[in-house]
């Protein structure tokens, strides 16, 4: 940042369509770190919802996820939760309350959170979006309107974000 006395520019928004159930979404976490660490406040990171079927807890991951950012821990949350995908898969929505506690959230809130449904036209219109812009497996980023999908490979992926947030930067 210069030190002009003009107003900063808006930070690039990097859309991380992710399914919190998702092993590929939790590797993915490496390069959204290292682009967190490259870029700072310049590079807006937002977890954008796309449960698969194939998950069946990651519909309910990704309410629980809105619940944490409500709470102020929206991504240590999702960070914590991608690293026990397995268990998740295996033991379900308890895994949701516990990652909730261990990060000193609102545990019951959480539960309450994902019995009345609060967070359900979030997590829909997110899914809904996704469709619409041709989100078809996760990770999924959008950056400069452009949609790169990692779900099959990560190879080379932080490096094409890096050069479009480059350009995008520069104006």
């Amino acid at each position: 940042m210069s030190d002009s006395t003009t107003a900063p520019a808006s930070p690039v928004v990097l859309e991380a369509w992710f399914d919190l159930q998702c092993p590929d979404c939790f590797a993915a976490l490496d390069d959204v770190r290292a682009l967190r660490e490259t870029y700072g406040d310049r590079l807006d990171v937002q977890l954008r919802h796309f449960p698969l079927a194939k998950h069946k807890h990651a519909y309910a991951a990704a309410q629980a996820a809105e619940e944490a950012f409500e709470q102020g821990k929206g991504w240590p949350y999702a960070e914590a939760l991608l690293a026990r995908t397995a268990e998740l898969g295996d033991r379900g929505e308890p895994v949701l309350l516990e990652v909730a506690a261990e990060l000193g959230l609102d545990a019951e809130e959480f539960d309450t959170a994902l019995i009345d449904g609060r967070h359900l036209l979030t997590v829909d219109a997110d899914e809904a979006e996704g469709k619409a812009i041709k989100v078809t497996g996760t990770p999924t980023y959008v950056i400069g309107g452009e949609r790169l999908d990692g779900g099959q490979s990560q190879d080379g992926l932080r490096q094409r974000i890096e050069e479009i947030a480059d350009r995008l930067l520069q104006g």
